[in-house]
């Protein structure tokens, strides 16, 4: 059971509402975490334009690849279950990929740059070496695409916290952390 109160969608804040219905209306269903952060409709705002916009940036594979590793880093089971379900729905990495990518690796040469920079992003709170810099570069990714990474990396880090504090029950199959 999750420590916070997660509204259904007519329970949460009159403002937040029009946006759960965007939501429900692009996934055909309002998942757990958008109900939750919900409660707060600027919070809800902010990260569905953040969300919005990265969704502009890197491709969905690449995006979903991030996502995994930063959620295997920050232990959230929810969004590794959520990230698992839609890296193998929307995104169509195989089994092995998903494996890789939340070890902080993926079987494409291009990905495996980014993936190995966003988990040392988030382990080192951003802190990387040069040389960190300089691998995904080297892998083809130019400044605008390691802003990306790094923003993505941001976006996944906050709703890795919503869900862990929240404990966050999971309406995903369910993936935990420690499987990896």
């Amino acid at each position: 059971m999750s420590r916070l109160t997660i509204p259904t969608r007519d329970e949460a804040p009159a403002a937040s509402q029009p946006l759960l219905d965007a939501v429900g209306k692009q996934l055909g269903v309002i998942p757990n975490l958008f109900r939750l952060v919900g409660l707060s409709p600027a919070a809800l705002e902010g990260y569905l334009g953040f969300n919005t916009a990265l969704g502009k940036t890197l491709d969905v594979k690449t995006r979903e690849r991030i996502a995994l590793t930063v959620a295997q880093v920050n232990g959230c089971d929810y969004c590794l279950s959520a990230h698992s379900y839609l890296a193998t729905n929307l995104a169509k990495l195989d089994v092995a990929e998903i494996a890789l990518n939340r070890k902080g690796h993926s079987n494409d040469a291009k990905a495996d740059a980014a993936v190995i920079f966003a988990q040392k992003v988030a382990t080192a709170r951003g802190k990387v070496s040069d040389a960190d810099i300089v691998a995904v570069k080297a892998a083809g990714f130019t400044d605008a695409q390691v802003v990306e990474i790094v923003a993505n990396v941001a976006l996944n880090v906050l709703t890795n916290f919503v869900n862990n504090v929240a404990d966050t029950a999971i309406d995903f199959p369910v993936v935990h952390a420690r499987a990896a």
